[in-house]
């Protein structure tokens, strides 16, 4: 959401840029889970995402994630295979663990449950995955109760979503996707690692036979360095007032540039864009090709953060063309 905007315009400008995207030719577009957080409008992703596959024809849509501990096991495996009946074969279930808020909207979300332990995580998944699939175990105490509609062509596609090792080593336990995201900025420098663990430590299971890796890179694209720096100016205000407390959506490029940084805050600023790809195309090229040879997979997620719309769209267009993907008409 961009500051003195309103969430209905940022829920509308994200099926804008997946319209748009999937004529750029980008394989897959996932939409996230937050909550009381004023920088993000999208608190339901399986909302958004049945309104994106109605606006595209062929694009994967999905979640970055599904925040499963607020949720019955249940109710999200009907939710995704209803989606699924509906775009077949086009339907990706990222989940996550995080609360995709603070402790006190978690609890609000349980209320009046209290919060689920997260022990119960690893339980949830496999729940999830077996109702998608209609393989719960016999010993299951709910092995009768079929996750509807009951009759689909596909099932969506399951990915795990993480940032520390505990996520890649259940995922790799598991014989599941697993999306890294590198985009947080918080201990990415051991980002290569966590994803060595999950290959090292996977096992084949009957979902999926080898390791496979995403990982999610904030990325910034213009025509010129000196433009990039400009737009990226105003993600990077909106990180610093977001983990400080003062999110009101993302500022201006000209509000960036009037703002006074305190030493740390710059310093802070300085350590969060090193771990971002931003720059003209042939910059960015080279950032991501770094990232895909640290990570050691060639499927990268794009996540670009900025005031206006159509600096989004464009960088995402730029992205497309330096890196070679063929639009949707000449497919």
């Amino acid at each position: 959401m961009r500051e003195g905007s309103s969430a209905g315009v940022a829920l509308r400008e994200t099926i804008q840029l997946a319209v748009a995207t999937e004529q750029m030719g980008y394989q897959r577009y996932w939409v996230a889970e937050h909550h009381n957080l004023p920088n993000f409008a999208g608190t339901a992703p399986e909302v958004m995402i049945g309104q994106i596959a109605a606006h595209t024809s062929s694009i994967r849509v999905g979640s970055g994630g599904v925040m499963l501990p607020h949720y019955s096991s249940l109710k999200v495996a009907e939710t995704f295979r209803i989606l699924d009946s509906l775009y077949p074969d086009r339907i990706d279930l990222g989940i996550g663990r995080a609360p995709g808020s603070d402790q006190m909207t978690a609890a609000a979300l349980a209320y009046p449950s209290m919060p689920k332990d997260v022990r119960h995580f690893p339980q949830q998944v496999r729940d999830v995955i077996n109702y998608l699939n209609h393989t719960q175990p016999d010993d299951h105490p709910f092995n009768e109760v079929l996750a509807a509609p009951e009759e689909s062509e596909t099932v969506p596609h399951v990915w795990l979503l993480g940032s520390r090792y505990e996520s890649a080593f259940m995922a790799a336990k598991m014989g599941l996707p697993f999306a890294y995201a590198h985009f947080f900025g918080m201990g990415a420098t051991d980002g290569p690692q966590i994803v060595e663990s999950y290959r090292q430590n996977f096992e084949a299971s009957d979902y999926l036979s080898e390791p496979l890796v995403n990982v999610g890179v904030q990325v910034l694209c213009a025509d010129t360095e000196e433009e990039a720096t400009r737009i990226a100016s105003s993600r990077n205000l909106g990180r610093l007032r977001s983990v400080t407390g003062r999110a009101k959506g993302i500022p201006s490029p000209d509000v960036a540039a009037s703002y006074k940084y305190l030493a740390n805050e710059w310093q802070f600023i300085q350590q969060y864009s090193r771990n971002c790809v931003d720059g003209d195309p042939e910059q960015v090229k080279a950032g991501l090709e770094k990232v895909a040879e640290d990570y050691q997979t060639p499927d990268l997620s794009v996540v670009t953060i900025c005031y206006y719309y159509a600096d989004r769209a464009r960088s995402y267009e730029l992205v497309a063309q330096v890196c070679g993907l063929e639009p949707l008409e000449q497919q």
